[in-house]
């Protein structure tokens, strides 16, 4: 289990002074657990939360303090991206939890290599249930079984570890193959006001060879 260095927080301690100094404001509470201010190390937290995500269990420990939580929401800089506060969840030891588990899509789909097909991925999270002990910090697909354009993957597919219980609906898709078609080109659209203008010009001739005729049946009663 992942271990975090955890310090009981003062209030009137101020954020900025913390973040100056490399650490970081946090807080941690659960069902039956008071929500308590802590401060814990900027970098490693960060080298925790990369190793656990938000779904493997944490082991939080400093004076007076050890509980078993999981990392629930984190505060990030909107310019930086950096993590600025962080919330943990301590769960009731022995009791079942439900999460949401990031997914890793792994393999190669046939109808992607062979029919020039593109991966969908529908679901890039899988809604689970399980003992803190048994959480996996994710769950892998294997997308070798879509082999046309017909093929899905649905939640009942996926394999899960032992002791983890899918929550999300069985016919649920969580990835498919969409079918890419060429675009078809279009002909070139016809001018009608340039067929008008050659229509007219026909007429106006026609015009002018029966005035011509007329003329000359003129001239022989004459």
């Amino acid at each position: 289990m992942l271990k975090l260095n955890v310090e009981n927080r003062d209030k009137t301690q101020k954020n900025f002074a913390l973040r100056k100094a490399g650490k970081m404001p946090a807080v941690f509470y659960g069902k039956k657990e008071k929500s308590t201010p802590i401060t814990i190390s900027k970098s490693e937290f960060k080298k925790v939360w990369k190793e656990a995500g938000e779904s493997s269990v944490i082991d939080l420990v400093g004076k007076d303090i050890e509980a078993e939580a999981l990392i629930y929401d984190i505060d990030r800089d909107p310019v930086t991206d950096e993590p600025r506060h962080a919330d943990f969840y301590v769960f009731e030891k022995g009791k079942k939890i439900e999460i949401a588990v990031p997914l890793e899509f792994i393999g190669i789909a046939p109808a992607v290599k062979d029919m020039g097909g593109t991966l969908v991925k529908v679901l890039h999270e899988l809604e689970i249930e399980a003992l803190p002990k048994d959480l996996p910090h994710n769950i892998r697909v294997d997308i070798s079984s879509l082999l046309n354009f017909d093929s899905q993957i649905l939640a009942k597919d996926i394999k899960l570890p032992q002791g983890v219980v899918l929550v999300t609906k069985l016919e649920e898709v969580v990835a498919s193959v969409y079918e890419t078609k060429e675009e078809v080109e279009e002909a070139a659209p016809v001018d009608l006001a340039s067929i008008e203008v050659q229509k007219k010009g026909k007429e106006a001739k026609e015009g002018e060879g029966a005035e011509a005729e007329d003329g000359v049946k003129e001239e022989g009663k004459k």
